[in-house]
């Protein structure tokens, strides 16, 4: 495969678009190890040089990830978010240009922990609603996402279908719009070995341990919500992004 020497675009920003290209029609799918320079350089019948150039700038434009020892592999686009916007994960991937999907790892009624129950204004000991699923954006995981809900007024969705929005469920079904959140904050963590496995990551991976508390127009909670977000799939923005 060579590259057009006559062309106006200089060979490093044609061999750019072959790359681009290959990784658009899954050739080089997300995570996988693309040919070393070496390899690239004969492929297309330009110099190393050529092939450095392209592969920095790829990696510049977040294409492309050089891991030390290893190679270079695609690198999945982040999804983008605002940290002060409610924004559900399909609304956020939607936003993005990214399918969303959803596998439902389990639901199941809990105890409350003493915190999570004051937070709800129950008494200790009362019960919610576990849900914990994996976020997929374009089929890749990027988060873990733990909601509890109050038993008392959720427990239908015990027996719902939950591979959609949440959101959208709670208004369909019982009338309920979440309409803000509060006491939001991020810290950093390290993936345990039972997420890690889920997201398809090594153990104490670096992510965004994302806490908020949903409230409906009455200002009643809905739901608080604890999600595990890989840290290099995920980008939350402080100002609108360019």
């Amino acid at each position: 495969m060579k590259l057009d020497s006559g062309n106006e675009m200089p060979l490093y920003q044609q061999l750019k678009e072959e790359i681009k290209g290959k990784i658009t029609d899954n050739t080089f799918p997300y995570g996988s190890k693309i040919p070393t320079e070496t390899e690239l350089s004969e492929m297309f019948q330009v110099s190393r040089i050529t092939v450095r150039r392209a592969i920095q700038e790829l990696c510049q434009e977040n294409y492309l990830v050089k891991k030390q020892g290893k190679g270079t592999f695609v690198k999945h686009a982040k999804v983008a978010r605002k940290i002060k916007y409610l924004l559900g994960f399909s609304k956020s991937c939607e936003a993005n240009g990214m399918v969303p999907s959803r596998k439902v790892i389990k639901r199941e009624i809990v105890e409350l922990s003493d915190e999570d129950a004051k937070t709800m204004g129950l008494e200790a000991g009362s019960h919610a609603v576990s849900i914990e699923r994996i976020n997929l954006a374009d089929g890749v995981p990027i988060m873990y996402e733990i909601n509890l809900f109050p038993y008392q007024k959720f427990a239908f969705l015990l027996e719902e279908p939950l591979d959609g929005s949440l959101f959208e469920l709670l208004e369909k079904k019982c009338h309920t719009i979440v309409s803000y959140s509060n006491n939001s904050y991020l810290d950093l963590a390290r993936a345990s070995e039972r997420i890690a496995k889920e997201l398809r990551v090594p153990n104490r991976e670096p992510l965004f341990f994302l806490y908020s508390e949903g409230y409906d127009s009455n200002n009643e909670l809905v739901y608080i919500g604890k999600d595990y977000v890989l840290a290099d799939q995920y980008r939350f923005y402080l100002d609108d992004p360019k």
